[in-house]
């Protein structure tokens, strides 16, 4: 079974708009058309929507069908991706002088039966990972703006890989490497004249095992459809 990385998640786990037509009989089908449903009909097809992958979850597991098939990795690049790799270090720096830690960065990956993944930062207890945000515009200010920017589930799927019953997301807000800013706004990347406790945000969580549960049903789920994908690619190119 393919592990998923941690990362991969927050597509993965997106809520389907309907249930696949894969686990619909006539009679289940009859069910969810009905304009209104009873309780018993809710409690029939729940979980058949626990089982269905979204629109988005199908898009990202095919081109991953795709990926194993031909043999490649997708990076994928950005001018934030690049400054989030070149300034981490930065980040972590800020974020142990505002609040007085010595951390460093975790290099060690786990892997589960669904899952892999590699945090940033392992402390007692709780797992932290470092976000540099490209500029003041995208800097999440109030902890409601970080959770809204969608990283939960790779945060519930460090804490299933480390055991441990916290997760927080560190937004760090740091300069911008000169080639990377352009001819954009200088005022909004060159930070370092800000009071460094108004450029970190945390954001918390905390383990969730139902929510764990969730992680496992869907990743088998989308083992599935991966299996069912490579095999398609291979019979319509008679592999």
């Amino acid at each position: 079974m393919h592990k998923f990385r941690a990362s991969m998640l927050s597509e993965i786990m997106t809520d389907p708009q309907c249930i696949d037509p894969v686990y619909l009989t006539d009679e289940l089908a009859a069910i969810s058309r009905k304009t209104k449903k009873t309780d018993e009909d809710k409690a029939i097809l729940a979980p058949l929507w626990e089982k269905s992958l979204s629109v988005g979850a199908k898009t990202c597991v095919e081109q991953l069908a795709k990926q194993l098939v031909y043999g490649y990795e997708e990076q994928m690049s950005s001018k934030y991706t690049e400054k989030g790799l070149l300034v981490e270090d930065q980040s972590i720096q800020l974020y142990n002088e505002v609040f007085f830690t010595n951390y460093t960065k975790n290099t060690e990956r786990r892997t589960n039966d669904w899952i892999t993944g590699e945090c940033d930062i392992c402390s007692p207890g709780r797992i932290i990972d470092i976000k540099s945000p490209w500029s003041l515009q995208t800097f999440p200010a109030t902890i409601a703006a970080g959770r809204a920017k969608g990283y939960e589930w790779q945060g519930r799927a460090y804490m299933m890989l480390w055991d441990v019953d916290e997760f927080e997301i560190a937004y760090c807000m740091v300069s911008t490497p000169d080639d990377l800013v352009g001819y954009e706004n200088e005022a909004i990347h060159y930070v370092d004249h800000i009071n460094p406790e108004l450029r970190v945000t945390r954001v918390p969580y905390t383990r969730d095992k139902t929510l764990e549960d969730k992680i496992k049903q869907r990743c088998e789920e989308a083992n599935r459809y991966l299996d069912l994908l490579v095999k398609q690619i291979a019979d319509e190119h008679n592999f």
